[in-house]
């Protein structure tokens, strides 16, 4: 399956996250497939409340996938939607579909109480640790408007996250965009001075040179800046087409509650790569 999955969430299907996969499938050339995973409900009150529950679910699955498809075709008349009910877990069924995806796309809604900060990312955060391609989660649209326009990818050093670096490159490439690299160092400690960081600013830049280098008309700036990752890759990605990051097993090089508070606070699409296994 080369193709784009998008998530359909039957409550309320993400218009967001439609359009920005039903763009990027036609950008790529790849076809798209609308999935919608309705969970096999227990119930406390008995298997015949159980039942009607799941079939409620599955009728607005199935009205959800209807209109995203119209959708889709009214927005791209040369892609064909396909569209796929499921009975299952969500996470368990994207996630058996990205082993055979290009890419997983997936809303989320921004929490309007602190208390929703750690039930939001209940597919997202689990789906990024377990998928085998890159999961792209959108709840904020990306800035089409800023100029240059930009991908950035979050980077922990001159050689980490080549999966993420490979895959920005490409994104960046085919929207004609600039990619930015941004390494977050730790700030020093008061009165103290950094004595790495002009190391560190020239190996990352002769890392962005190569990828120029290998990347004829690629435009790539790098920078190294001090403070807490999610603080300054928030920053940023509120000018941004994408922010990239490793993703995969415990959120790659990241980790889980750096990816977390970044699905939370970045002000674009968030897309993570996964890290190839060793």
């Amino acid at each position: 399956m080369n193709a784009v999955v998008v998530g359909i969430d039957p409550r309320k299907p993400s218009v967001p996250a439609l359009l920005w996969a039903a763009d990027e499938a036609a950008r790529r050339g790849l076809g798209l497939r609308l999935v919608a995973a309705v969970p096999l409900l227990g119930g406390p009150h008995g298997a015949g409340d159980a039942f009607h529950q799941h079939r409620t679910l599955r009728e607005r699955a199935e009205s959800a996938l209807a209109s995203t498809e119209d959708f889709v075709r009214e927005l791209h008349e040369d892609l064909s939607p396909v569209t796929e009910l499921v009975d299952g877990a969500p996470v368990a069924v994207l996630g058996e579909r990205a082993a055979h995806a290009a890419l997983v796309v997936v809303g989320s809604r921004r929490p309007s109480r602190p208390a929703e900060v750690l039930r939001d990312g209940s597919v997202a955060l689990p789906l990024m640790a377990r998928a085998d391609c890159p999961v792209v989660v959108v709840r904020e649209p990306e800035h089409t408007q800023v100029y240059p326009r930009t991908i950035v990818v979050g980077v922990d050093g001159p050689h980490s996250g080549e999966a993420a670096v490979a895959f920005a490159v490409h994104e960046a490439m085919l929207r004609r965009a600039r990619l930015r690299a941004l390494w977050v160092r730790p700030r020093p400690a008061p009165g103290s001075a950094d004595d790495d960081l002009a190391e560190c600013r020239r190996l990352l830049a002769g890392r962005a040179a190569e990828w120029a280098e290998h990347h004829p008309g690629l435009d790539v700036v790098a920078e190294v800046v001090g403070g807490q990752p999610v603080q300054q890759l928030a920053l940023v990605s509120q000018s941004a087409l994408a922010l990239i990051v490793e993703g995969g097993g415990a959120a790659g090089a990241w980790g889980g509650s750096t990816v977390r508070g970044l699905l939370h606070h970045a002000g674009c699409p968030v897309i993570t790569v996964p890290a190839p296994e060793r």
